[in-house]
């Protein structure tokens, strides 16, 4: 429960709250919409949700969306599922990318394993865009057609994704780090055209040879025509493939950049749930929805502005990339990054973000946990620059109160640090950042405009003060348009509106305080209920990671074992190395976890694990260690291939089968 008195960490000065694009706009909504929404940012955020259609009008004008065909209304129908947006518009998601943007200026900066730091203008940026736009043209795609790319976070993806939104074919992409099996899950689904491939990558100074895997892709997605095949590591050798059209003979032609003009729903790209249970979700989103969304996230949340250079770690197979992007529909520029952030160090990114003059580094809430654990100290004895460093934005997981405060201490007391919540299935944070409110200890500053979100009981009632399931009452244009091959719609109704029909269940608990801030508590299918009193997971891990020879941990809660009233709760820990699961740590461990959360969530047996199994965007695997340990196989309980190390899985699986025999 939030504390009616929390601890400010940070305000923003006059002359940010002046500054701030948020600012500009309810100012220009209150004179052009005769809204009183100036007075504070609660007063914005409810004329946002209670007037949809005002408030989306007013985002399209403002930014001032480009089609070539005006839309005949907002909202064409409210229902969720089936809102529909915008009718009639035509649009172009890359159009507005490009909009108002110089040759001369820095459109992005890149650093990876691989290549050395090196920058791009908006101009070289639109020439590649144009030659590979070029080049998939030849190649006879069309709009509508899917494009798959099996490339790293660097600026040929960012130029690709563009050219076929620019096209109208429908881009979807995955981390060069997936496993042959996990890539196939979500292509196939989707049959691709045309896949766009690196030879290999390197992580943590090692070389990955892919080519062996792309002519697996190859054989088991028949659709397929063309494989583009870039020389990323300058591998040598020949190659099995079929069709390989190299990235030079691709990009060598350019004709006239267009925009193909599109409905505001044509599908502009399909990003996938984790893949930890069955076939990944193949999740549609619309050109004209991510655009509206983007627009606003970007530029009102996240603050964008002339001269910022955004930086977030993150991999093309996870939505913070394609957050990353549509920071290019903003006035700033992005900077990209692809390898190890922990080779040769935990330095390594805050190094980059100095050398790049980063004003907004992101990251996930793990990163900052290691960097803490590590000792690292981004700021400290000033020979790092980072006096251009002005915001932290932290997503992925919650990020505990010891995170906050390290930032403070560690990054910068003048840091406006904004904590996220959203997801892949809306491709945007609808809790987190707001650059004109104050930064509370542990608490994410407020619900995203335009995202009415609430707290809910089991009964369906919105709770104040008091942890609920995480719901969204209105819908929003980013919402999924549609599940690829879910002809009926039954797999989209059943991952969002089956719990409450006609309401956005997103499967995570929620706290909304009084004050309109929020508390993540963590996924609310993997949160421990132990007599009646409700624990998110993430509280758990705050009080065991707090004990220095713990580094990482796992918790989960097994109904139905024997001899357990409750079920069965086992605590998962990685300890330092050299350190022993003594029984004297064993106490310390059950005492924080007693004092911290409650005596309820003292875990029934403490178990030393060599890792916690994670996906490969660093979440923890909760549900599906509690599946498997109740029995159920690991193949159907998570995809191996879509996790950063599946090896740690194999512990569960030998306990679930020691269980069964009585071992």
């Amino acid at each position: 429960m939030a504390s009616d008195e929390p601890t400010v960490l940070w305000a923003p000065t006059e002359e940010r709250i002046e500054q701030a694009t948020i600012t500009r706009f309810a100012r220009w909504a209150s004179a052009t919409r005769g809204v009183d929404v100036t007075a504070s940012y609660d007063a914005l955020w409810r004329w946002s949700v209670d007037d949809l259609e005002g408030f989306w009008a007013a985002i399209w004008e403002f930014f001032e969306v480009r089609a070539s065909q005006p839309y005949t209304s907002v909202l064409g129908a409210r229902a969720m599922p089936g809102a529909e947006w915008f009718p009639g518009a035509r649009l172009n998601y890359a159009e507005h990318v490009f909009a108002g943007k110089t040759d001369s200026a820095l459109a992005l900066q890149h650093a990876s394993e691989v290549r050395e730091q090196d920058w791009m203008t908006w101009g070289e940026l639109r020439d590649m865009t144009a030659r590979i736009y070029t080049g998939l043209k030849h190649l006879g795609v069309e709009p509508g057609d899917r494009v798959a790319a099996y490339i790293p976070n660097i600026p040929e993806a960012v130029a690709a994704f563009l050219a076929c939104a620019a096209l109208g074919a429908t881009w979807s992409s995955c981390s060069p780090d997936f496993g042959a099996r996990s890539v196939v899950d979500r292509f196939a689904q989707i049959e691709p055209k045309v896949l766009i491939a690196v030879d290999g990558y390197r992580y943590g100074g090692r070389d990955f040879d892919r080519r062996d895997v792309l002519a697996g892709l190859r054989a088991e997605i028949p659709s397929l025509h063309h494989v583009v095949l870039l020389d990323y590591l300058g591998a040598e050798g020949e190659t099995t493939l079929d069709n390989v059209v190299g990235w030079r003979e691709l990009i060598k032609q350019q004709e006239p950049l267009e925009f193909a003009q599109l409905p505001f729903d044509h599908p502009l790209w399909v990003l996938y749930s984790s893949g930890t249970t069955g076939l990944p979700k193949p999740i549609v989103h619309g050109q004209g929805g991510v655009l509206l969304e983007h627009l606003k996230l970007m530029n009102l949340h996240v603050d964008a502005q002339e001269g910022d250079r955004v930086f977030w770690f993150t991999t093309t197979g996870w939505m913070m990339w394609n957050f990353l992007v549509g920071v290019l529909l903003t006035p700033a520029s992005i900077v990209l990054f692809d390898g190890n952030p922990g080779t040769p160090t935990l330095d390594r990114l805050w190094d980059l973000a100095a050398a790049t003059e980063v004003t907004t580094f992101g990251t996930s809430a793990s990163f900052i946990a290691s960097c803490m654990k590590a000792g690292i100290e981004p700021a400290a004895g000033g020979e790092r620059d980072l006096s251009r460093l002005k915001a932290v934005g932290s997503t992925g997981s919650p990020l505990s109160p010891e995170g906050f405060e390290w930032v403070y201490d560690h990054v910068g007391k003048d840091t406006w640090l904004f904590s996220t919540s959203g997801g892949t299935d809306v491709v945007s944070a609808f809790v987190g950042g707001v650059p004109t409110l104050p930064v509370h200890l542990g608490e994410l500053q407020a619900r995203a405009l335009g995202a009415k979100i609430e707290a809910w009981s089991p009964d369906g009632e919105p709770l104040t003060g008091e942890v609920g399931e995480l719901v969204i009452t209105e819908p929003m244009p980013s919402m999924p348009v549609f599940f690829w091959g879910d002809e009926d719609g039954a797999r989209y109704r059943e991952s969002y509106f089956e719990l409450f029909p006609g309401v956005w269940r997103h499967g995570d608990w929620i706290e909304i305080t009084p004050r309109g801030t929020a508390i993540i508590y963590g996924r609310s299918d993997s949160t421990i209920n132990r007599g009646g009193i409700r624990m998110g997971t993430a509280e758990i891990y705050r009080a065991v990671l707090a004990d220095d020879d713990v580094v990482d941990a796992l918790v989960v809660d097994v109904p139905g074992r024997e001899g357990y009233s409750e079920g069965w709760m086992p605590l998962f820990v990685v300890l330092r190395e050299g350190v022993s699961l003594s029984d004297e740590l064993i106490a310390r461990i059950r005492t924080r976890v007693r004092e911290d959360c409650s005596p309820r969530h003292v875990p029934n047996e403490v178990v030393r694990i060599a890792e916690v199994p994670r996906t490969l965007s660093g979440k923890a695997l909760e549900v599906p260690v509690k599946r498997i340990l109740m029995g159920q196989p690991a193949d159907r309980a998570a995809s191996r291939d879509s996790l950063a190390n599946p090896a740690a899985l194999d512990v569960f699986v030998r306990m679930a089968a020691e269980s069964s025999t009585g071992g």
